[in-house]
């Protein structure tokens, strides 16, 4: 056991430097951005923002501006929080005392004295912060590299694949997915890769004729250029490009941005996929990564340049954004399914209602991260 540790704490240490700077350059736009969601409609709606922190903890560096807000770097690097007038902690959780002793004018500035719809669109506003950062990301990569272009044309077929078993032949281009156009050969791999055991029916140019195959994708451990295993589905098709062969095409700012919406709900897709998946039985959990695993991807991704960093930053601003709108109290979804149960009923849950949930998620985001921490140390120990 002692060995165990060691390994993964040898694997952890090695290039940690390497591993800490793009973690950090990673997360530190993806929470500055989730937190200007917050801090931009809370303003809109007319709410003192007493604090904007990037990271937890003791302050590093900061300032005030005009409006009172305090702007600061804290010492643990591990999200961020923007505090209201009215806030007794980080998590937005109101304090009774502050606001019992409110005067009138005092209360026009407090998040927790605005109406439902306001609040619940402070706290909205995070997520899909961090959605149009996606977006943004996608489009600028869209439009500087382009489409990808290449058909999808069957070059292999792997011996014993599904894709033999389905009766496709070197030379066939799948044109639709379950009757959905496909263009590329990275969009039916995108599709193929989320659909493990499912059995999907491929529309097939074959030289003048059109056929109709129908496949089932294997569920597969492939490795990445770095050696990272993932489990995805998998056909069993191998594309070849040619001498002269246009990858990728150019296109217009307008297409650009539809790309980048397309993508980003791709990457929501293919996560809710996941997650049902989990509960449906036929996912393994042990997928699921933590800090530990983010900041070992962001170092081996910086190793091939910004833009492939910022797509990274760009896939985890998704992932966070849809965390955080689970409706477990503690987050941003807790809170809106809050808002939800006071909207229904006239009047809020009793206070003592709200700690309880409160309590609640706060032990099921501890239980999230501690498996999420162990899933990183069998991984790490099995690099």
């Amino acid at each position: 056991m002692s060995e165990f540790f060691l390994h993964s704490f040898n694997v952890l240490s090695h290039g940690l430097i390497g591993y800490i700077v793009p973690f950090l350059f990673v997360l530190t736009i993806v929470v500055f951005f989730h937190e200007l969601g917050h801090f931009l409609v809370a303003r809109w709606a007319g709410v003192k923002v007493l604090t904007f922190s990037l990271g937890f903890g003791p302050e590093l560096a900061g300032f005030n501006d005009r409006h009172g807000t305090r702007w600061k770097i804290s010492a643990i690097p591990l999200g961020g929080y923007v505090k209201f007038f009215g806030d007794e902690s980080e998590a937005s959780t109101p304090s009774p005392e502050l606001l019992a002793n409110m005067t009138d004018e005092e209360r026009k500035g407090s998040f927790h004295f605005k109406k439902v719809a306001p609040r619940a669109a402070i706290v909205a506003a995070g997520p899909i912060a961090n959605f149009i950062l996606a977006i943004v990301i996608f489009t600028c990569m869209f439009a500087y590299y382009g489409k990808p272009s290449m058909t999808a044309r069957v070059d292999r077929i792997e011996a014993g694949s599904a894709a033999a078993a389905a009766g496709f032949e070197a030379g066939d281009i799948v044109t639709a997915i379950d009757g959905k156009a496909i263009e590329t050969f990275p969009e039916m791999q995108q599709i193929v890769s989320t659909r493990a055991g499912e059995a999907l029916t491929f529309t097939v140019k074959r030289g003048d004729a059109m056929l109709t195959l129908r496949g089932t994708p294997e569920l597969k451990e492939v490795p990445d250029m770095f050696g990272n295993i993932s489990r995805r589905g998998v056909l069993g098709i191998t594309r070849q490009p040619v001498a002269g062969e246009i990858m990728n095409q150019p296109v217009k700012p307008a297409t650009a941005l539809w790309l980048g919406v397309e993508q980003t709900w791709f990457v929501i897709d293919q996560t809710l996929s996941y997650v049902g998946n989990i509960f449906r039985g036929r996912a393994s959990a042990d997928q699921i990564g933590g800090v530990v695993r983010i900041a070992q991807i962001s170092g081996q991704v910086a190793t091939l340049g910004l833009v492939p960093l910022l797509e990274l930053a760009a896939k985890l601003s998704i992932s966070i954004g849809l965390l955080n709108l689970f409706p477990v109290p503690l987050l941003d979804g807790g809170h809106l399914m809050f808002y939800a149960v006071e909207a229904a009923r006239g009047r809020p849950l009793s206070e003592r209602a709200q700690e309880m949930g409160f309590r609640i998620g706060l032990g099921l985001v501890l239980m999230l991260m501690v498996f999420a921490t162990y899933n990183d140390i069998l991984h790490l120990a099995a690099s």
